[in-house]
């Protein structure tokens, strides 16, 4: 049996990304039905909205499913206590140290899996006691590692270092990548931009077209000196490019950066003044489907490209 679908009591070993202002319960409870596991993204929620979304989540599903949580969120303590009385069984962390809450979740039975960018960062999470890993590419959209190590390399370099699950992440949307990431030594794959561009999502629509018009070379990681973050090439982004022209002190890009730039963007759909978060494969993400599709899809084509594996052989 697959690694993470026995970890995690799933079908297939596909990860829905814990996305700020696309994860809501819709999103989770969808991924879980239809044989993924779902994660609701805590890092935009209001820790009673995240209640909510848990609450939601439990009378729209009856299959496993998680929350992702950023781990520099500042009511951090309230978020833990309420995944914990809410009796959500799957916690993802990311963005911070896993020992600070790892033990305390493994203490009310929670099964825990960070995020990480480097084989350096996997094996202290391992050495934190999580349950698994995801190592995630440069590629990938939102937040992202200070390294730039694509997800070619990352995995294999993980995988040589630890020995519990890994979960592949960056530029990963369709079963060709899936596969691709599991030769290299993942045990399942987590998805982000499919997902954001998917019926169930609560991003704004004006976001999800942007997704699958944005073409090859349409994003960039930038705000290294605040936190990298991979942005689609708007208004918005030019305007930080033409900041860092005048070699910007971190101060004045915090102020250009200002308040709630996601949630403008991806949420509110301010296509101009927002801060677009996707990853390099949106070139490759055409039409805004439902979940249930996009796991099929992805399944199909994994199966297929197993099939399609034996004319590689010499």
């Amino acid at each position: 049996m697959n690694k993470i679908t026995q970890l995690f009591n799933i079908k297939y070993p596909i990860i829905q990304g814990g996305m700020i202002w696309n994860s809501g319960y819709k999103l989770a409870s969808a991924v879980s039905n239809s044989g993924g596991l779902g994660l609701i993204g805590a890092g935009s929620m209001y820790p009673e909205v995240l209640r909510e979304h848990i609450q939601k989540c439990k009378n729209a599903t009856d299959k496993p499913f998680g929350v992702n949580i950023p781990m520099l969120y500042p009511n951090i303590e309230e978020i833990m206590n309420i995944v914990v009385e809410e009796g959500v069984k799957i916690v993802f962390t990311s963005a911070g140290n896993p020992k600070t809450w790892t033990s305390f979740l493994k203490e009310k039975g929670i099964t825990v899996v960070h995020v990480v960018s480097s084989s350096v960062f996997a094996l202290k999470a391992q050495d934190a006691g999580v349950d698994a890993v995801v190592a995630e590419g440069f590629e990938a959209g939102g937040h992202n590692g200070r390294e730039e190590t694509t997800t070619l390399t990352l995995i294999p370099m993980v995988k040589e270092k630890i020995q519990i699950p890994l979960i592949a992440a960056g530029g990963i949307a369709t079963g060709r990548g899936m596969l691709a990431a599991m030769i290299l030594g993942a045990d399942g794959v987590q998805v982000g931009s499919r997902f954001a561009a998917s019926i169930e999502s609560s991003a704004h629509n004006n976001f999800k077209e942007t997704i699958i018009n944005t073409k090859e070379g349409g994003t960039h990681l930038t705000l290294k000196e605040l936190a990298p973050v991979r942005l689609v090439k708007n208004k918005f982004y030019y305007d930080v490019q033409t900041l860092y022209e005048k070699c910007p002190s971190q101060e004045e890009l915090v102020h250009l950066l200002g308040r709630a730039r996601a949630k403008k963007g991806m949420f509110e759909g301010d296509l101009d003044e927002g801060e677009l978060e996707i990853g390099q494969i949106a070139g490759l993400i055409h039409d805004v489907l439902p979940v249930e599709q996009i796991i099929q899809q992805m399944m199909t084509e994994f199966d297929v490209a197993c099939k399609e594996k034996s004319k590689f052989e010499f």
